[in-house]
């Protein structure tokens, strides 16, 4: 059976609902998906991925440990994570003890472990994490990027944040941001496994008692950069990691979403069959992989990728990245990629759908997206049909991705020199 969207009514707000029942295992799987609560939606950098590991505190009255004691003892799975976008409770249990999992979910809402001690054990966790990334020089070349692609915008922050931002962090802000973000009238449930409808708008009816009503949130739209700015970071590195990206004027909920994805698996997405890894990998051994993709979100839609490379060869690496895209959206391609490309997107595509949560996820995404919920099967009969001349139309009419800019972290005396 597919997932389908359903609704339900909660003190006079709408709820909607990604279901699908699956009897093949006795599992239940419950997400709830709290839209305009991501990283991009903190006032404070890192402050939402901050409430995330929180709520993995347990409760109060437990503490994280004897919480999670009683979770492995039911074999009940429970966490919070957060997104750009959105931020995510998961439930995961035997048909058996679903319910007594979602009881657990409620308490832990109702008691969230507000403590000096919780506080500070992911104070530790995120400052350990932050500490690593200073030598982490794809996140370092990936965060500058952002910077001059979007800048001013709320996309250039560090919304993972930062040594400074982690330091300064209070109790209060973290309580402020779960009890203005998580609400019961920004939620999408997504349920799924071994229950019928009935019996998950019961589990989300019980969780949604103990959320409250908030304000919902929007972000304006960012515009990519076509300034094709440059900047290089000197790091004690033995290799160059470069990053690029450029506008793309192609909205999240077009429907030819089928010619991007062909386009996108053409320039950088498919591996050794793609245009930049042909030309910088295979014909010139300049990396081991290079790739690219057309980011297409609510907030956003760019081109970004990225490779390393020697740094003696950095300069040719980013020439030739300028070129392939440049070839790429004055020639576009030819019959044999187009074949190619739709052998392996559609062979491949039923794959990505085995699993529930594959489905469900799925499903989810087109929701949240604006499109049918069918929207991949129907994609998938326009790959089936579409000409060569259709494809080249959409690449010729994308010029803004030669407006690249890079960021690249090299060698500290590569860059005195």
């Amino acid at each position: 059976m597919a997932a389908s969207l359903s609704e339900m009514k909660f003190k006079s707000h709408t709820v909607p609902i990604i279901f699908e029942e699956s009897e093949y295992l006795p599992i239940v799987s419950l997400q709830l998906v709290f839209k305009g609560a991501g990283h991009l939606f903190a006032s404070i950098d890192g402050e939402a991925d901050m409430a995330s590991k929180l709520l993995n505190e347990g409760t109060k009255k437990e503490g994280s440990v004897g919480f999670a004691t009683t979770l492995d003892n039911h074999a009940i799975e429970l966490s919070a994570h957060v997104g750009r976008e959105s931020f995510v409770i998961e439930l995961s249990a035997l048909k058996s003890e679903f319910a007594y999992g979602v009881s657990r979910l409620v308490d832990l809402l109702k008691d969230i472990n507000y403590t000096p001690e919780a506080l500070e054990q992911i104070k530790n966790q995120k400052m350990g994490w932050l500490l690593r990334k200073q030598s982490d020089f794809d996140y370092i070349a990936g965060l500058n990027l952002r910077k001059i692609l979007f800048k001013g915008e709320v996309l250039a922050r560090p919304y993972d944040g930062t040594i400074q931002s982690i330091q300064a962090l209070k109790l209060s802000d973290l309580k402020q941001f779960i009890q203005t973000h998580l609400g019961y009238n920004n939620l999408i449930g997504v349920v799924g496994g071994d229950l019928s409808l009935e019996e998950a708008k019961g589990a989300l009816s019980n969780i949604m008692e103990v959320l409250p009503l908030v304000e919902q949130k929007r972000l304006s739209y960012c515009e990519a950069s076509s300034l094709e700015e440059s900047v290089v970071t000197p790091e004690e590195t033995t290799q160059a990691h470069i990053f690029f990206g450029a506008p793309f004027h192609f909205r999240y909920n077009a429907k030819e979403q089928y010619l991007a994805k062909i386009a996108e698996y053409m320039l950088g997405g498919a591996g050794f069959g793609s245009r930049l890894m042909e030309e910088i990998r295979v014909k010139r051994g300049l990396t081991y992989g290079i790739y690219a993709s057309l980011r297409r979100t609510k907030v956003a839609s760019y081109l970004s990728g990225y490779m390393q490379t020697k740094i003696s060869t950095q300069e040719e690496a980013k020439a030739l990245i300028r070129s392939v895209v440049e070839h790429f959206v004055q020639e576009g391609i030819t019959q044999e990629e187009l074949d190619a490309t739709k052998e392996f997107l559609l062979g491949s595509e039923p794959l990505r759908l085995e699993t529930l949560s594959q489905r469900l996820g799925r499903a989810y995404n087109n929701y949240y997206y604006e499109r049918p919920l069918s929207f991949d099967v129907l994609q998938r009969e326009k790959i089936k049909e579409v000409t060569l001349e259709e494809v080249n139309a959409f690449i010729f009419a994308h010029q803004e991705l030669k407006a690249l800019s890079f960021s690249i972290v090299t060698q500290k005396e590569d860059v005195k020199k």
